[in-house]
């Protein structure tokens, strides 16, 4: 019995040694990868100091509010972010394509408002005094359905309708404009000289006797019909 294993297992073959040249590749390639780690972790350590110390300048920098940094990768960016909290800043990355992709930096005393970030988001520059505008055109377009609202029948424009004349015409142009404006609820606001009547009774009595005539002498059988 023992005779037959041992020949049994004698006729099997034995399992491939790894040469000396496998040896020698595979330990290269674990060098060369070793190699790599350590190259990539001294360059993420040398971008986060230097990024460490350009947020330390504008930190000190008492003329900026807010830091644009230039378009980077996903792993540099987490950095970026990880030093701005430490540093007590807000940060928002913005860019519409990953190649794209940068990071804004601002102060907490001027952290942004959802206005700026969202125009940072569609890829627009931020203008604060334009932003101001339509702030101010939009809190008047409010106060004027408040208006509205609450007086449905009254027929001058409120002081925020002059305000916004005065805004585009000037002062005393805006109040003659606002005076001589009367509600109308189906065409908005007409001059009210446009709707006054100036004739005498006698003259509409003469005037419509008059049409009337013409309209006869126009079309005889509408005369005949009629009486």
């Amino acid at each position: 019995m023992a005779d037959l294993l041992g020949s049994i297992l004698g006729s099997m073959e034995k399992p491939p040694s790894i040469g000396t040249d496998e040896r020698k590749k595979a330990k290269a390639e674990k060098a060369l990868q070793a190699k790599q780690q350590e190259a990539e972790k001294k360059m993420l350590d040398n971008f986060k100091q230097k990024i460490q110390k350009r947020i330390h300048e504008f930190i000190k920098d008492g003329t900026q509010e807010k830091l644009k940094l230039e378009p980077m990768d996903k792993v540099l960016r987490a950095i970026v972010h990880d030093v701005a909290e430490v540093a007590g800043l807000a940060s928002f990355s913005f860019g519409l394509e990953e190649d794209d992709r940068y990071v804004m930096l601002w102060k907490k005393e001027f952290a942004p408002s959802d206005e700026e970030l969202l125009a940072y988001r569609k890829g627009e520059e931020w203008d604060p005094e334009k932003n101001k505008e339509l702030q101010r055109q939009r809190e008047l377009e409010e106060q004027l359905e408040k208006d509205r609202k609450s007086n449905p029948s009254k027929d001058t424009p409120s002081s925020n309708y002059r305000d916004k004349y005065k805004h585009l015409i000037g002062d005393e142009a805006a109040k003659e404009a606002a005076r001589g404006l009367v509600s109308n609820s189906q065409y908005g606001f007409v001059p009210s000289k446009n709707k006054q009547d100036s004739r005498t009774i006698e003259q509409v009595l003469a005037d419509t006797r008059a049409r009337k005539k013409q309209k006869v002498e126009h079309n005889p059988s509408q005369s005949s019909d009629t009486n």
